[in-house]
């Protein structure tokens, strides 16, 4: 071989082995920067009513406050109980009377108390069926009357709204036999999907955005309840700057026209 065939060989390997080292770098740069991010990270504990809209402003939210989310959703009842049992978070978004609970057994920092919007009680059925006629308290009553199965969810914050309405109605022992309750949203909306109730009632904002499901419409005026949603920051975060920056982003005016496209209402 070549003294100048011998050289380009050696400068090919050469360059190779360089590559190899720059590769494997940037793996363990890459994984560094993953586990400083995931322990960084600003734990929120949501409610499903605002689920749609706070994984929609997920990305703009990590932009703002140069942290990244970690966010764990279900009911305000469970996560309630999570809280409760020591669940640790940095912010919680939950209906207003359980923010307000926290509150007075100092599990929320008061001073980082923010309302975020309302969501009001909707009737959902799986996509593609007829939408029966809610639009008036009779129409409301005969479709109730006619379902073939009402579901909606046995934890859920629309609960006694719902149970309420059905007793104004005159129906509570009516549609006793065909209701399915499930634990949490989306296990009911399941059921309908499924085909094992015809009508799902809950919060618009968790029925617009589930999947096999379309909005109906919302209940009557004289049945219509809002449930109301806050923020705080808990009083053990350790990330307590960055959950303060989190809430302030996601009460911020600019960002009301994602919670109304999710079904969400800000302002009173």
């Amino acid at each position: 071989m070549s003294g100048a065939n011998a050289s380009a060989t050696a400068r090919s390997h050469l360059g190779k082995m360089i590559r190899r080292i720059f590769i494997v770098a940037a793996i363990v740069i890459s994984l560094q920067c993953r586990a400083f991010s995931q322990n960084d990270a600003v734990r929120v504990l949501a409610s499903n009513g605002v689920r749609p809209a706070i994984q929609a402003l997920t990305r703009p939210a990590e932009g703002a406050i140069a942290r990244p989310l970690a966010a764990q959703f279900n009911t305000t009842t469970v996560l309630r109980q999570k809280i409760d049992a020591g669940e640790p978070f940095d912010v919680a978004v939950l209906t207003a009377e359980a923010i307000d609970g926290f509150i007075k057994s100092g599990k929320i920092l008061p001073g980082s108390r923010a309302d975020v919007g309302h969501v009001g009680i909707g009737v959902g059925v799986r996509s593609g069926a007829k939408k029966p006629d809610i639009r008036t308290v009779e129409s409301m009553k005969s479709t109730l009357l006619a379902a073939k199965g009402i579901s909606y969810a046995q934890d859920g914050a629309s609960r006694p709204f719902i149970e309420k309405m059905f007793a104004e109605l005159g129906i509570a022992d009516s549609v006793k036999s065909k209701i399915v309750l499930r634990q949490g949203s989306d296990a009911s909306m399941a059921a309908v999907v499924a085909g094992e109730a015809e009508l799902e009632i809950t919060l618009s904002s968790e029925i617009m955005q589930a999947p096999g499901m379309q909005l109906v419409g919302p209940l009557p005026d004289k049945f219509q309840n809002y449930v109301r949603f806050a923020a705080g920051v808990s009083t053990n975060s350790k990330n307590s700057d960055a959950a303060g920056a989190l809430i302030k982003f996601l009460t911020n005016p600019k960002v009301a026209p994602t919670y109304k496209a999710k079904g969400i209402e800000t302002g009173n």
